[in-house]
């Protein structure tokens, strides 16, 4: 029986819905590397936030960004329309393309919407262990018909920012209080990182975010997608909580020190990039000052 992706027509359009957030789309990166590897020719689509849109930006895989329109999907008109979110309004949006394929999970709310069901991760792997994000994605590519393979790392892509000196990246936000480690201890391991690594310390935060505390370095609040990426793509370092900029930082294949609180750090760890992560279930804040440091230290080492 031939795969969905053998069947598709050559220079086919295939609309791959992903809605949000920041590191689920970044996460995203890797299942469209391996479904464009298959398929060279075929014509991709993203359909995504305009917030986050710019993790999309220069991907050869992409060929265009889409608004999560539906007279903007109709206007592109898909063969195979691929759900790669999950919630009603990207169901919604998969049946109303009218593509002749229309695939989701299995555990996806609205089944009417598919008549291509996607199995667990694990079965489409053949392995039961809890699976990282970044696979769960790729799967769906293999189930299509794309060969498998190791799933590759995710990839940005940015003209690094003109900062004179080498330097670090840290992002002291998050969320949610519960991932969010002390300010205090990201000043001590910021001091750490310029005495004894000899880089500039960096800290970043999205629009609304308030970064007084760390005005003791350079501090970049506000800053747009775009900006973070070529910021990224010159560090060093990164430090950070479990956030999207973390995944943004593995992304570009910089050492990466995140922190977890209560979300799955086997899910959600630095994908593919060398990587220290710190986590506490019972709370973020029980990691100590001296073991980061200390993560800095052996990734620095390595380098």
């Amino acid at each position: 029986m031939r795969t969905i992706l053998e069947q598709l027509p050559n220079r086919a359009r295939v609309a791959v819905v992903r809605l949000r957030s920041l590191g689920d789309c970044v996460l995203t990166t890797p299942a469209l590397d391996v479904l464009h590897a298959a398929r060279p020719d075929l014509e991709i689509a993203v359909v995504v936030e305009p917030r986050f849109a710019a993790v999309f930006e220069n991907n050869p895989a992409v060929g265009r960004i889409l608004q999560p329109s539906l007279p903007r999907l109709l206007a592109f008109s898909p063969v195979l329309t691929l759900n790669l979110h999950g919630g009603t309004r990207s169901a919604i949006l998969t049946a109303a393309s009218l593509a002749r394929w229309r695939a989701g999970f299995v555990h996806f709310s609205l089944p009417a919407a598919y008549n291509v069901r996607i199995p667990r991760a694990q079965e489409i792997l053949g392995e039961e262990r809890t699976v990282h994000t970044a696979e769960h994605l790729a799967s769906a590519m293999f189930f299509l018909g794309a060969p498998r393979g190791p799933v590759p790392r995710a990839r940005l892509f940015a003209e690094p920012r003109p900062l004179s000196g080498a330097y670090a990246v840290i992002h002291a936000m998050a969320a949610a209080p519960a991932k969010t480690w002390p300010a205090e201890r990201f000043l001590a391991a910021a001091r750490h990182i310029q005495t004894r690594w000899s880089l500039n310390p960096v800290f970043v935060g999205g629009p609304g975010e308030d970064l007084a505390a760390f005005r003791e370095f350079p501090v970049m609040a506000g800053q747009s997608l775009e900006e973070t990426k070529s910021l990224l793509s010159g560090a060093s370092l990164f430090l950070g909580n479990d956030s999207g900029p973390a995944h943004m930082a593995a992304a570009f294949g910089l050492p990466t020190v995140v922190l977890f609180g209560p979300s799955d750090d086997v899910v959600w760890a630095p994908w593919r990039t060398a990587a220290e992560v710190l986590a506490r279930k019972e709370g973020i804040d029980g990691i100590e000052t001296a073991a980061v440091l200390a993560a800095i230290d052996r990734l620095k080492e390595k380098a």
